[in-house]
């Protein structure tokens, strides 16, 4: 993790598949409960990112065809959490 400019914690990150970014479908943040708290498309790099309070996180990332994997991640005010998701 490195410090974020803004102060803010930011969860970001890419997701490929078979080695290639995964451009089409979304990337989900969940709370520690398992709540649903927002959503993104993926860029044309397969890049996401979202910004949230400081805790524990779990990005979930839904793709055409019924692909999908999940990673926690903890965030922390004034840093990155840096996810790299592998279909």
């Amino acid at each position: 993790m490195t410090a974020a400019a803004s102060g803010e914690a930011v969860i970001e990150g890419h997701v490929t598949q078979d080695g290639v970014a995964a451009s089409a479908g979304y990337a989900r943040l969940l709370d520690e409960t398992g709540e649903f708290v927002a959503e993104v498309p993926l860029g044309t790099e397969g890049g996401f990112r979202f910004f949230a309070a400081p805790g524990t996180w779990t990005i979930r990332v839904l793709t055409p065809g019924g692909g999908g994997i999940q990673e926690t991640v903890s965030a922390g005010y004034g840093l990155v959490a840096k996810v790299e998701l592998r279909l």
